[in-house]
């Protein structure tokens, strides 16, 4: 069974069968989690939970507020935090029933170089778009904030850092290998704000960046690239732990399939550890009409991935021989899809 986050609520779909919504609806759903025998969702209004695989919700927190992500702590279920607009980070004991802000977070706010830059249509301010919880230690994790670099916790979480990815604020995504914790992959955009704008967009960088000491220091990895802008990450827990992403030329096209030739959206994958990427698409998907707005591991096989768009589809992409097969359409735009049992 797929659970779907869209744009306008969660749908459920069963292998050849049409989607049916869930009864989380009109609420745009921006990322769903499996945590302590629930599914989680993290809407433009708050923290949702379903214990029944995504039929039925309830609000379990943080109303009114924008929610971006929700990560449970790998080694400690019951810990979960969630990323909000504008940013900042909010922390659950017990598997999302409370939550409580984490107050030290907020000392690692620059206001001359966070939040997204000044373009009409676009929402204001920082977003906390992005969290790894540290395999160790459930009191500390990493926040990869759109635009404000990644915020790096220390001492437990009392103490926190921000670093700029080979000076690239705009962070997207930050997963962690399963393999080696400390090793950190993360995508970017181009969007600067404050004195970082004064550089002019033609000497802005954008792509993957890998980190191996947790997030001190990082390295790009994204030399030669043609698609730049990348966005949608993630890494499979089998080995190797292909690392997935779904990119576009820049952010603009990125949005959305309806201006003039598309999104031109991409999908290219690495297995090892970012040193070399080949693209996964097949020749309609080479590039993509559709933006790519969400790619996260296939259950079926290692390095095969769930792909959704902002075409309302979610497709299976077996990555060893690039072939897509449609799974769901006619769907709002596809934010997050979770395969539950």
């Amino acid at each position: 069974m797929l659970v779907i986050g869209t744009t306008e609520g969660v749908f459920l779909a069963a292998a050849g069968q049409a989607p049916l919504a869930s009864d989380l609806s009109a609420r745009d759903v921006k990322v769903l989690r499996q945590a302590n025998g629930h599914v989680l969702a993290g809407t433009n209004d708050g923290v949702y939970r379903s214990g029944d695989g995504g039929r039925g919700w309830q609000r379990v927190g943080l109303e009114a507020r924008e929610v971006l992500e929700v990560m449970p702590a790998p080694r400690d279920p019951g810990t979960v935090y969630a990323g909000t607009v504008p940013a900042a980070l909010f922390r659950s004991r017990d598997g999302g029933t409370t939550w409580a802000a984490v107050e030290s977070f907020t000392q690692a706010f620059d206001a001359d170089t966070w939040g997204l830059p000044s373009i009409a249509g676009w929402p204001a301010g920082a977003r906390a778009h992005s969290i790894v919880v540290d395999a160790d230690d459930p009191e500390r994790c990493v926040v990869g904030i759109e635009v404000g670099g990644v915020v790096r916790g220390a001492d437990s979480g009392s103490e926190w850092q921000t670093i700029l990815p080979g000076g690239v604020p705009d962070i997207h995504y930050v997963v962690a290998d399963p393999g080696q914790p400390e090793r950190l992959y993360c995508s970017t955009g181009f969007g600067r704000i404050g004195k970082l704008a004064e550089v002019p967009d033609t000497q802005r960088i954008a792509g993957m960046f890998a980190s191996d000491d947790g997030g001190q220091s990082w390295r790009y990895i994204w030399e030669g690239m043609l698609h730049r802008y990348t966005r949608p990450l993630c890494i499979d827990p089998r080995p190797p732990h292909a690392l997935t992403v779904g990119t576009a030329p820049s952010a603009r096209p990125y949005i959305t399939y309806r201006i003039e030739g598309g999104a031109h959206g991409q999908v290219y994958q690495s297995t090892d550890g970012g040193t070399t990427w080949r693209p996964l698409g097949d020749a309609p998907h080479s590039p993509s009409v559709a933006a790519i707005l969400c790619v996260t591991p296939a259950p079926d096989a290692a390095g095969n991935v769930l792909v959704g768009t902002d075409l309302g589809e979610v497709w299976h992409v077996e990555a060893a021989t690039t072939r897509w097969t449609l799974l769901a359409d006619a769907l709002p735009p596809v934010q997050s899809v979770l395969s539950v049992n």
